[in-house]
């Protein structure tokens, strides 16, 4: 997103002048309004460290988190979260101050975040009839320290200006967790506690729990009356807009049949979980839904709405939306009926493999409903809870977070990792340190060396999983409230489709520049959506820079050792079965994203294997991954049938309309066919609309087949009427048999036709491969 230069920009500044805890309605003096609700109205930050201690963007900073000008972040909350994880070890408090906002769609595009005791306390006009509170202690002193961070066009942030000193006390480690800012209530600490409040244990028995769990009060991290107010904010935050939400629910249930929600046994909506999906998102399960991404960052990063979306990735691969939910109570049988209630709506199809954050609670839920599912943690939320764990290595050792990444991230084996691990925690004396014993013990859940076996829909088999796929980046944040939720849902789910049609149109209507002359190549190039195609690409380049060597020979399976050159050292192993046209690779790199590796690709060019044989070809990273007819779980045609809502039915015609405006413009001729076609197009839709909402009179239907059973079960309720009591009721029930009768046999028709159509579409691209293949060889 672009932007004018900060010198033509409305400033907007709040010059700090007070206690920090003024009440909202006067502080409106040195904090961003939107962020001083969360500090004053004593919601404790949805019960989550103030800016939890890294996200993606951070997790590549040094160890000792020394703030310098220059410094560059992916975003303006990881500015946040970093300074204050620097603050923390430091021994200060922090808050957000100033701010500037673009002229040109008003975001925020500069911000400095200060030592919480910045500013001085203004004291209340003597004269005003406002209720006067109780006096508090001074807490702000004029401490200059901070940062300002400035958005760059390229969307980057960068800090441009830094104060380090203080001039007052610093805080000692063993109480900077009484700071503000600082207070934590954990993912795992909330689930307890929802989990004893259902069972009906109240505040002093939960705390009572929650300090013997953590080894004594210094260690729960928060004191009681954070404890409660949480508990007041989880509902004030709801409860004021939760009938905004339910309204918009029920709007959308109105508007298009398709779309279904429902609250958690059905009780009242101030307290229940909510869980809402479309047609929309059933199709997108339907042809992405392999892989899924339960999206709960709001646990992590302090969001004030518990909003939890399923994800995944479509063939583009850009985030696409399976469904959302509204969390406010989070023990296991809230997670258990959420999973529950979204994969009945998938019409129950498992996924292979989902990816959540790592908690106790949601993993058994997992476990529960999804047995065969492959479960993994997301990777940056470890990370996250390293840098709190090992606070004292990373500060005492600044290479020892660079040495604990490249262990996790780039081992490519097993024995590599397990040989990488045990060097590590030798050479920082971590060999008794619980936090990585069950760390490691969870290895098989999150570790990338272990999960390259499963399916996850995404590139890089080292790298996925740092951060968590998130639809809603950019919409749903920390300050969003649920009043503007569905607000930002909207625009989410508008931009997402956009993205989507501007990624289709790219792939139909331009071509990529080819770098080698292989048929594999032009092949792929028209098979593979645009991005898919370039990694495709990437891989493909690679394998001119490596040799396949013949190490082993059964006749059948054939062996091959390829290195690529100057890494002689690192070598790696495809066996390849000549008759089947099979291929495996120890990198396992198609296993894990479905694109072949440049290894197996090696293999395949010493092999003279010039095309793609069709099972190396994923329906779902083609550009035909949404053709074909495709009906959810209802029965329902989702790409034309008249209950779709009305911005489904312009977002599908824009998107077709899209596709064939280039053709049609490309010549007069072709300009006058389609300009005919259009007119033509015009009269019928008028004619439609004459007709009514689009139901076909009855002497329109074919063969006059409505006109026969509305003509039987006419005869058969006049003989009703004309029947006694009993003979009625007999008749009632042999009518209700056959009706079931019917009704198991259309269920049985219903699930052959989709598996024929299912067979057909798969049928039809291992056919277009295979006559690309044909067309290929002729050419040689």
């Amino acid at each position: 997103m672009e932007f004018e230069p900060l010198n033509n920009m409305d400033m907007e500044f709040d010059i700090g002048s007070g206690e920090e805890n003024d009440d909202l309605e006067n502080n409106n003096n040195g904090i961003d309004l939107e962020q001083d609700v969360d500090y004053d109205n004593g919601e404790f930050l949805d019960g989550r460290d103030l800016f939890g201690d890294i996200v993606p963007g951070t997790t590549d900073m040094d160890a000792d988190l020394e703030p310098y000008e220059g410094m560059e972040f992916e975003s303006e909350e990881a500015a946040r979260i970093f300074y204050n994880s620097y603050a923390r070890r430091v021994g200060f408090s922090t808050r957000v101050s100033t701010y500037h906002r673009s002229r040109h769609d008003d975001a925020i595009i500069c911000r400095q975040i200060v030592c919480s005791r910045q500013g001085f306390h203004q004291g209340r006009d003597r004269n005003s009839k406002r209720k006067q509170k109780r006096p508090r202690a001074v807490a702000r002193v004029g401490c200059k320290a901070m940062i300002m961070v400035k958005k760059k066009d390229s969307g980057k942030w960068i800090v441009s200006k830094i104060t380090k000193e203080h001039n007052h006390e610093l805080v000692p480690p063993d109480k900077v967790h009484s700071l503000r800012s600082h207070k934590h209530i954990s993912g795992s600490a909330r689930s307890l506690i929802d989990t004893l409040q259902a069972a009906g244990i109240g505040p002093s028995g939960v705390m009572s729990v929650l300090i013997k769990e953590s080894g004594g009060v210094d260690n729960v991290g928060f004191s009681t009356v954070d404890y409660r107010n949480y508990l007041t904010s989880r509902q004030r935050h709801f409860g004021g807009g939760a009938q905004q939400v339910l309204d918009y629910l029920k709007q959308m249930q109105a508007e298009d049949p398709t779309f279904f929600y429902e609250i958690q046994g059905n009780c009242d909506h101030s307290a229940g979980n909510i869980f809402w999906t479309d047609a929309t998102c059933r199709m997108n399960y339907n042809c992405f839904g392999d892989t899924v991404i339960f999206d709960t960052v709001y646990r992590t990063n302090r969001y004030r709405v518990p909003f939890a979306p399923f994800t995944g990735w479509n063939h583009h691969g850009q985030p696409v939306l399976f469904g959302c939910a509204l969390l406010l109570n989070e023990s296991e049988s809230s997670f258990i009926w959420l999973f529950q209630t979204w994969l009945a709506q998938m019409s129950g199809r498992h996924p292979i493999s989902i990816t959540t954050d790592q908690d106790r609670v949601i993993e058994a839920a997992v476990t529960h409903v999804f047995p065969d599912t492959r479960h993994r943690f997301c990777k940056w939320n470890i990370f996250r809870e390293a840098q709190d764990k090992l606070s004292g290595v990373c500060q005492s050792h600044p290479n020892f977070e660079i040495e604990f990444r490249k262990c996790i991230n780039t081992t490519e084996s097993v024995e590599e990792f397990e040989s990488s691990w045990q060097l590590l925690l030798h050479r920082y004396d971590l060999m008794e340190n619980e936090w990585l014993q069950s760390m490691y013990n969870a290895r098989l859940q999150w570790v990338p060396v272990y999960l390259r076996d499963t399916f996850f829909a995404e590139m890089s088999v080292t790298q996925g999983s740092d951060s968590i796929n998130s639809f809603f980046d950019g919409y749903v944040n920390a300050s969003t409230t649920v009043q503007v939720l569905v607000k930002q849902y909207e625009k989410a789910i508008a931009s997402r489709h956009e993205k989507e049609v501007k990624a289709d149109y790219d792939t139909l209507n331009t071509a990529p520049v080819l770098k080698t002359p292989s048929p594999m190549e032009k092949q792929a190039a028209s098979i593979y959506t645009r991005r898919i195609f370039i990694k495709f690409q990437e891989e493909l380049v690679e394998t001119l820079a490596s040799t396949a060597t013949k190490i082993e020979d059964s006749g059948t399976v054939t062996v091959y050792r390829v290195v690529k050159f100057g890494e002689e050292h690192k070598a790696y192993i495809v066996r390849f079965h000549v008759f089947e046209m099979l291929a495996n690779c120890s990198c396992q790199m198609f296993e894990f994203s479905g694109i072949l590796c440049k290894h197996i690709l090696a293999v395949f060019r010493v092999t003279n294997v010039l095309t793609l044989p069709s099972h190396y070809v994923l329906r779902r990273w083609t550009r035909n991954a949404k053709s074909g007819v495709v009906v959810d779980d209802h029965a329902l045609e989702l790409q034309s049938t008249s209950k779709e809502s009305s911005i489904d039915r312009f977002n599908n015609l824009r998107q077709q309309v899209i596709k064939y405006v280039d053709e049609g413009a490309k010549s007069s001729q072709t300009y006058n066919v389609a300009m005919d076609a259009l007119k033509e197009a015009i009269k019928k839709v008028k004619t439609s609309k004459k007709h009514g909402s689009g139901v076909a009179p009855l002497g329109n239907l074919p063969n006059g087949s409505n006109g026969e059973v509305c003509s039987a079960e006419g005869n058969r309720l006049g003989q009703l009427q004309s029947c006694s009591v009993d003979e009625k009721e007999k008749k009632i029930e042999e009518l209700v048999n056959e009706l079931e009768c019917a009704n198991e046999r259309c269920e049985v028709y219903r699930e052959n036709l989709l598996a024929v159509l299912k067979d057909m579409e798969e049928q039809k691209l291992k056919l277009s491969v295979k006559v690309q293949n044909v067309r290929l060889s002729l050419k040689d």
